[in-house]
């Protein structure tokens, strides 16, 4: 089962390590799943990155001059302080607050696109339905939503991640499951992929991500 705050604990605990790792390891199909998704709404959009750990990929994307994303707020959300203090440098311009995804302290109808990028798979998997409709009321109709999950259900740790001697833990729900989690929460899928995770125990290890949007 995983513990949320041995998450906390450990994203606190390596968050220079992942950090670096995180940047130097950027997935360009990851820019390219942004820009669709911040193609797909209006300009000044409002936009969560729920688990936004240092503000690496979504938030320093929407905030980037050269993107052309121009947010009217961009707001980052994690559990990890270590994390949040981090991100307070590199993506100065955002809204940064401490807290979880299952329980999104935002009114309903505040953004215009969430994004959850490798931050589902820590959350309990019996909390991943929760999660995904707190999205769902923050959203307004017709928001867009891009998340990564696992391709099968597993539960996990590695109790050297990254070679830091800190344990990670995972709870992934599988695409399948998710895709269900989805459509009971009243999205719409509007196109899958991959991202390819420099980051994860396995070789070549690769993500699926949904990009959807919930219903006007």
């Amino acid at each position: 089962m995983v513990d949320r705050e041995d998450v906390r604990c450990a994203y606190d605990e390596i968050t220079t390590t992942y950090t670096s790792e995180r940047v130097a390891t950027y997935d360009e199909s990851e820019s390219a799943a942004l820009e669709a998704l911040f193609d797909s709404v209006p300009d000044g959009c409002r936009l969560l990155d729920a688990g936004c750990g240092q503000g690496t990929p979504a938030l320093e994307y929407a905030l980037d001059p050269s993107n052309e994303c121009d947010p009217e707020l961009a707001v980052g959300l994690d559990l990890s302080r270590g994390q949040l203090e981090t991100a307070m440098r590199l993506v100065p311009d955002a809204a940064l607050c401490q807290g979880e995804m299952s329980q999104l302290p935002f009114a309903a109808d505040t953004f215009d696109t969430v994004t959850a990028l490798y931050s589902l798979i820590h959350v309990p998997i019996d909390d991943h339905q929760t999660a995904i409709e707190a999205f769902e009321r923050v959203l307004k109709p017709g928001g867009r939503l891009l998340l990564t999950e696992g391709w099968t259900e597993w539960t996990g740790s590695n109790p050297n991640w990254l070679e830091s001697g800190t344990e990670m833990q995972w709870h992934m729900a599988g695409a399948k499951a998710t895709r269900e989690q989805l459509e009971s929460a009243g999205f719409e899928l509007v196109t899958t992929g991959e991202f390819t995770d420099a980051l994860a125990d396995e070789e070549d290890a690769r993500f699926p991500y949904f990009h959807a949007r919930l219903a006007e």
